[in-house]
């Protein structure tokens, strides 16, 4: 059997903190409602189009050197006396992007991976594996 590799070891680490997180700060106070969560994921990557369509992308680069020139790192998102701040130039130079909108469908699906307990490392190299042996474009057109 061959060895099995971790595609990017930590997403079960990561599912779970996330999961941890949101039930922080309510979003699991009710049952899981998979249909539910499964819009909400789908809803992030409308959003996702709506900002590429209109040319939004950010430029991590800029945010970076703007939280500097402030006299701030990322880390200090979460320190309450800086996040006034810190969430603006946030605001203004990546919510809504289509990066951002991808992330929020990513942080959902993690999320849900979290509270549903799902091996995503195992799941993610199950179907690397099943897909190096598919056809080309998997049999299809495109």
């Amino acid at each position: 059997m061959e060895n099995k590799e971790i595609v990017i070891p930590g997403l079960n680490q990561l599912a779970r903190r996330i999961f941890e997180d949101n039930q922080k700060k309510g979003f699991w106070d009710k049952e899981l409602n998979i249909g539910e969560a499964l819009m909400l994921i789908t809803s992030e990557l409308g959003e996702a189009l709506e900002a590429d369509r209109k040319g939004r992308h950010v430029k991590f680069e800029e945010f970076e050197q703007a939280l500097e020139r402030a006299g701030y790192c990322l880390e200090e998102f979460g320190v309450d006396h800086h996040y006034r701040l810190v969430s603006q130039i946030f605001l203004d130079l990546v919510k809504d992007t289509f990066e951002d909108e991808i992330t929020d469908a990513m942080i959902r699906l993690f999320d849900l991976a979290g509270a549903m307990e799902i091996d995503i490392e195992q799941h993610i190299w199950t179907k690397l594996m099943y897909n190096r042996g598919r056809p080309r474009l998997h049999g299809k057109l495109y």
